[in-house]
């Protein structure tokens, strides 16, 4: 008996203690915090420039739509194709940590740059690099934080993460776009890069925080005595910038002048090359050649970062026509006072930031429940609820064109929807190529995954060009682009999950 009471005794003693250390096993790494500030700042000068750009185009450098369109297609594009190149210099040269700081100090750059008007094809070209070097390696790092792929914390860390990125680009067209709209283009352009500039100090002075995390093995921490390294490559990357400037001015008219089929197989032709010479081995001889898991899991996620080409063609609608529906087709008075066409923008950010919590609980549960979906059912999920907002974008787009310019809600609904999509897609997306990409290809897949942003990027400023002519309005194609990408991925997320062995 009284073995028995020592015995209740002692759990009964013990109990708190085991709850507390379960509890700390599921406490977010503290370098997630360092992280999540960067990236929301790094946030808030891109979704800054974002909210303005076709605005800038068109109301003060006199571009036509189809014009600005397609210089918003093309930076968007490339924004998303560089980091590929990026995450690849970081595995093999630089480490994350000091490819993403190069980035940064870049993008302070171009920001500065946007701020006179004579240096706009500058500006773009530095930023372009610059989030190159930045985004694939912070978004990479984030799940250097945690212990394997199967830390439980993974995925809730990669929604807190995505809570930073939208609160950047929440604060963004309220800040930057209103500065821009309403005080002067390069008031906002100006806010853009002191954002930049506040991310860039906040991640070095908090890197204490990350332990080895972005570090390659032979590595320390970023310190003073890295200045000539960092100096040097942001020196070299702004005279690269401005060759490849003088340079298309000759090869530029030549490009634009073939047909836009050959057009396209040329650009194809020369991406293929580009990923087929970043994507080979290093010569590390002591590297270890991917098994046929990890070549599994990598066709995977390539296959599905095509179907997710679809979600973002819809979804990047936001900073180019439907900021122009915003501007030409909304009645934006409200109390008497006029709301800048920029600052739509700041509803898809603002809900995530509101959601992203509610959304990282149910995907706990549903992950540890008989009714876990697996990340590519989510994803799939999220691409046909995208195509439900935009049965709403095509309503409204109709009683526009009948009426004339409709209320503020019909933007607002769409936005809330594709949102709701977003959060379904988009985190999730980063959490599985970060866990389950092989270690030394991390940022390179990174990299690779942002590549269907690029696509989708490119294909989000052209696509209403490319319908011209073809009797299909464009609302009504992206619904049913979106939903259908969805509903076929579906039906094959068995067969990935296999590919993929999760």
């Amino acid at each position: 008996m009284r073995a028995m009471n020592l015995a209740t005794a002692t759990a009964t003693a013990t109990e708190p203690a085991a709850a507390a250390a379960a509890a700390a096993s599921m406490q977010q790494p503290r370098g997630l915090r360092v992280i999540f500030f960067t990236e929301m700042w790094e946030r808030f000068s891109y979704y800054g420039m974002r909210a303005l750009l076709v605005l800038y185009l068109v109301k003060q450098l006199g571009y036509d739509r189809n014009h600005a369109l397609e210089v918003y297609a093309v930076y968007t594009a490339l924004v998303y194709l560089t980091p590929m190149i990026g995450g690849a210099i970081a595995d093999r040269t630089l480490g994350k940590r000091r490819a993403a700081v190069i980035g940064a100090m870049i993008m302070v750059l171009g920001h500065l740059a946007m701020a006179f008007q004579p240096l706009l094809h500058m500006a773009l070209g530095l930023l372009i690099v610059g989030n190159g070097f930045f985004k694939a390696n912070t978004s990479s790092m984030v799940g250097d934080l945690y212990d394997g792929e199967h830390d439980p914390r993974r995925a809730g860390g990669y929604s807190i993460f995505y809570m930073g990125i939208n609160l950047g680009a929440f604060l963004a067209p309220i800040v930057a776009g209103t500065l821009g709209e309403k005080v002067g283009w390069h008031w906002g352009f100006g806010a853009a890069a002191v954002g930049m500039a506040l991310g860039t100090m906040q991640f070095i002075v908090g890197q204490h925080h990350l332990g080895r995390a972005g570090l390659l093995p032979q590595q320390d921490p970023v310190t003073a005595r890295d200045a000539p390294l960092l100096l040097g490559w942001t020196a070299a990357m702004v005279a690269l910038v401005g060759v490849v400037i003088a340079a298309w001015r000759v090869v530029g008219p030549v490009h634009d002048a073939l047909p836009w089929e050959l057009r396209s197989l040329v650009d194809a032709g020369l991406l293929a090359a580009l990923i087929v010479v970043i994507a080979r081995p290093g010569r590390d001889a002591q590297a270890a050649p991917l098994t046929p898991q990890d070549w599994g899991r990598v066709i995977g996620i390539v296959i599905v970062m095509v179907f997710v080409i679809a979600f973002w063609t819809g979804f990047e609608q936001a900073g180019g026509t439907m900021t122009l529906f915003a501007d030409q087709q909304t009645d934006r008075h409200l109390l008497g006072v006029e709301v800048p066409a920029s600052l739509f923008q700041s509803i898809n950010p603002a809900v995530i930031v509101l959601l992203a919590p509610v959304f990282s609980i149910i995907w706990t549960r549903l992950d540890r429940s008989r009714y876990a979906l697996s990340d590519t059912a989510k994803q799939a999920c999220g691409m046909i609820v995208l195509g439900l907002g935009f049965i709403v974008m095509a309503r409204a787009q109709t009683l526009a064109d009948a009426t004339g310019p409709v209320g503020m809600q019909w933007l607002a609904a769409v936005y809330v929807i594709h949102t709701l999509g977003e959060l379904m897609l988009s985190p999730v997306g980063l959490s599985m190529v970060s866990r389950i990409a092989p270690a030394r290809l991390a940022a390179l897949l990174m990299g690779v995954w942002f590549l269907s942003s690029a696509g989708a990027d490119y294909l989000a400023g052209m696509l209403e060009q490319m319908l011209a002519g073809s009797g299909l309005p464009l609302y009504p194609f992206l619904a049913a682009m979106s939903i259908g990408a969805g509903i076929v991925l579906l039906l094959i997320t068995p067969l990935l999950n296999r590919l993929m062995r999760t």
